[in-house]
C-alpha cells in the first residue's frame, strides 16, 4: 500500500519573487523533493490547496478532513503551514479516522535551498510507516502527538507540552 502525500500550501510550497521580495504560491515541488531525495517509496500526490495556514479557513480544514476520510491509504502525510498547523491536527483527531496521519511543514521555503522541510517531510514519510493510527505532528526530527506539542515562536521549533 502506499502512503498518500496531500498538498496544502504553507512555507513549504512557497516560491520568492526577486522583483517584489515576496513569497507566492505557483505549484507543490513535491515531485521534485521526492527526486532530490531519491525515494523508493510509492506515494499518490494529491494538491488540496496551496495556502498560507494563516489564511486557512474550517471550510479548507473540513476539506482536509474529508479527504483524509475518503482516501484508501491507511498512511498519510501531509504538508502544511506551520502556524496553525495543531489546529488542523485538531480537527482531523476528531474525525475519529482510523489511519496514521502526520502533518509537517518547514519555516523556510524549499526553494531557498537551505529548508528544513527536506527533512521534516523525510522523517514524516518514516513515521507514517512505523506510528500506530492517529494523528501526529512531525518536526525537527522527532513527532509529537497532536494534542502534546505546540510551536515556539521565539525559536521557530516545535516543542513537547
Amino acid at each position: 500500500m502506499s502512503v498518500r502525500i496531500m498538498i496544502t500550501g504553507g512555507t513549504f510550497d512557497k516560491d520568492y519573487d526577486e522583483i517584489t521580495g515576496k513569497l507566492y504560491f505557483k505549484d507543490t515541488h513535491m515531485r521534485e523533493i521526492l527526486v532530490l531525495g531519491r525515494s523508493k517509496l510509492e506515494v499518490k500526490i494529491r494538491t488540496l490547496m496551496l495556502v498560507d495556514s494563516l489564511d486557512m479557513t474550517n471550510d479548507d480544514r473540513a476539506v482536509i478532513l474529508d479527504n483524509c476520510k475518503r482516501v484508501p491509504e491507511s498512511q498519510i502525510v501531509i504538508t502544511h503551514g506551520t502556524d496553525t498547523m495543531t489546529d488542523t491536527a485538531r480537527i482531523i483527531a476528531n474525525g475519529n479516522i482510523e489511519k496514521t496521519i502526520i502533518l509537517t511543514g518547514a519555516m523556510i521555503p524549499y526553494k531557498f535551498g537551505s529548508s528544513d522541510g527536506l527533512f521534516n517531510f523525510g522523517g514524516a514519510l518514516a513515521f507514517a510507516q512505523s506510528l500506530p493510527p492517529g494523528v501526529y505532528i512531525a518536526m525537527n526530527g522527532r513527532y509529537f502527538d497532536w494534542d502534546k506539542v505546540k510551536k515556539n515562536r521565539k525559536t521557530g521549533v516545535f516543542e513537547e507540552l
